[in-house]
């Protein structure tokens, strides 16, 4: 009983040789799957900033950007980003007395910040179409005015030649979020803390989301 237990094990055996070589070729290809897509990403997204200089006013900014990664192996990506937001509504709380509450007023800022941002990317998941990541990048934030109210390629432009001035400062980005990808084309959200250095440091929630592609 033994012998035919054997022979059907090595019948088997040798059936499923061929095609378990040639599963293994086509995963070893760089070509092959989904790793053909998986060289380098680039994406545009819309972003909101929650600028936080003192403990009694924020500014909630939004903006877009556009960002490039190349990745040094599957789970690895090296990221570079650009984004400026547009000038919005400054919110100051204060108190007019003791016993007094709290009065809110609102007012339309001038500034509008510009940061770049350079790091890794570390990511999860590059073999399906979801995945998620952290990053962790450092780079500059400018902070540049502008009291047209309107937004143009020349008050962009201003805004980049102005890095390097009294209004730039050192900023790190820790973050982490999501992508879901539909072939090459997909969504990506992330969430993360923009930390700048000013005489202190500063904290300031950021959001971000929009399409990205992969190739």
């Amino acid at each position: 009983m033994k012998k035919y237990i054997y022979a059907l094990v090595g019948v088997c055996v040798s059936l499923a040789l061929p095609s378990w070589m040639a599963a293994q070729s086509q995963s070893q290809s760089p070509e092959s799957g989904r790793s053909y897509m998986d060289h380098a990403e680039i994406g545009v997204y819309a972003d909101y900033f929650r600028f936080a200089p003192s403990g009694n006013s924020t500014t909630n900014f939004v903006g877009t950007g556009a960002r490039l990664a190349f990745n040094m192996n599957p789970n690895v990506a090296l990221e570079g980003e650009m984004n400026y937001d547009f000038a919005r509504n400054f919110t100051s709380t204060y108190r007019t007395g003791t016993g007094a509450g709290a009065t809110t007023s609102f007012a339309t800022t001038s500034v509008r910040p510009l940061t770049g941002l350079f790091g890794p990317k570390f990511q999860i998941g590059t073999s399906s179409p979801f995945r998620v990541f952290a990053t962790g990048k450092i780079g500059f934030i400018n902070f540049s005015t502008n009291y047209s109210g309107a937004v143009s390629g020349s008050t962009f432009s201003n805004a980049v030649a102005g890095v390097g001035n009294p209004g730039t400062h050192l900023a790190f980005y820790p973050g982490g979020g999501f992508e879901g990808f539909f072939g090459p084309i997909g969504i990506r959200a992330e969430i993360g803390d923009e930390i700048y250095l000013n005489s202190g440091t500063y904290n300031n929630m950021r959001v971000a989301v929009g399409p990205t592609i992969r190739f």
